[in-house]
């Protein structure tokens, strides 16, 4: 499947290589998004930890890239670990450190940073040799603002002082919301508009979908091929789009199928797959076919068609090889059909999301 273009092959698919090939192979690291992906808050996916134990030992390499800018590397490599994750400092980019990059490429080495934000910003602020400082009375050339529990009007208003003054505006990144116990948060996003407001100027955003993150992970990683792995439609996917990259959506967080076919051009992903274990699976081909029932797409058992009142339907062909994986295959026939037309709507594959929760996929 893929974003728009059935007909494209992977950009590390083995020349010459024909059939199904595994994500692993094809690509040379996966940059891999962490809540929903590995965790869901404080606990671990399940299969996550093995899946990604098992890409590792086929040769492929992992990196975790967050839009988390509290915690430091380190802290994420160790809460990484205890959910049974091997990983070390090194494979965590964080976007505190995209937004340190981006103010060292625009400051002198020593320039003053008043620093909105918590041990993760700080650190990754004077690792490029910048100075963190407090307020504005120091005439910071920039500031940067990462989310921190517990951030308080003094440090908003000096902030929104040195921004007046003519400091740059940085910020890790601009979601709205973040996941709580008890549901949905305000995220930095939402307190980045208090010193936008208050001074007229908006900061440039260092994570997904922005491109410095993608930048920083490349960088670190040394990738040449890499695989962007989310299950948010508009950070991680977005962020494949922005900069060219693959991306494999997993169905294991805050993305359900219906998103997945109803999403705009920007947001689709390359591959779909039900959780990390598809990067180790032969990933199927999904081709345009035409048959008395109309022009559609394949994927493996499964065919998507437009009937005659304009709603997509699925047919399943008998002696599925795989009948655990089938209703997945649905889903990525489904993808393909919609995505070949402007103006779907819910109510148009209605009927169709119906058939594969039928068939065992939830919805």
């Amino acid at each position: 499947m893929t974003g728009g273009d059935t007909a494209r092959e992977p950009k590390g698919r083995p020349e010459g290589s024909g059939g199904d090939t595994a994500l692993h192979s094809a690509y040379d690291v996966a940059l891999l998004d962490l809540d929903g992906v590995v965790y869901i808050g404080g606990t671990p996916i399940p299969g996550a930890a093995d899946a990604l134990r098992k890409a590792a030992a086929q040769g492929m390499r992992l990196a975790y890239v967050t839009n988390n800018a509290y915690r430091t590397p380190a802290a994420v490599a160790e809460l990484l670990t205890g959910f049974g994750v091997r990983a070390s400092a090194g494979d965590v980019v964080t976007s505190a450190q995209a937004a340190a990059r981006l103010l060292a490429e625009k400051l002198p080495a020593g320039a003053k940073v008043l620093v909105i934000g918590g041990t993760g910003l700080r650190l990754a602020v004077r690792e490029r040799g910048l100075r963190p400082v407090s307020s504005a009375s120091e005439r910071p050339q920039a500031v940067v603002q990462g989310y921190v529990p517990g951030v308080d009007y003094a440090a908003l208003a000096e902030g929104g002082l040195a921004v007046a003054s003519g400091a740059l505006f940085v910020a890790t990144n601009a979601d709205s919301t973040l996941p709580g116990p008890r549901g949905r948060q305000p995220g930095n996003g939402s307190l980045l508009q208090v010193i936008a407001t208050a001074t007229g100027v908006m900061p440039t955003v260092a994570g997904k979908p922005e491109p410095p993150l993608h930048r920083e992970s490349v960088l670190r990683t040394g990738a040449r091929n890499p695989l962007v792995v989310g299950d948010r439609l508009d950070t991680d996917i977005e962020a494949a789009h922005r900069v060219g990259a693959d991306s494999l959506l997993v169905l294991t967080g805050v993305t359900h199928p219906a998103d997945a076919v109803l999403a705009p051009p920007h947001q689709r992903p390359r591959y779909v797959a039900a959780g990390l274990s598809g990067l180790l699976e032969p990933y199927p081909q999904t081709e345009a076919v035409r048959s008395k029932e109309g022009n559609g797409f394949r994927c493996r058992a499964w065919s998507a068609y437009w009937d005659g009142n304009g709603h997509l339907t699925l047919r399943e062909s008998g002696g599925a090889e795989r009948p655990s994986r089938a209703p997945l295959d649905g889903l990525r026939a489904l993808c393909a059909a919609a995505w070949s037309r402007a103006d779907v709507t819910a109510g148009m594959i209605a009927p169709a999301l119906d058939r594969l929760q039928a068939a065992g996929l939830p919805t």
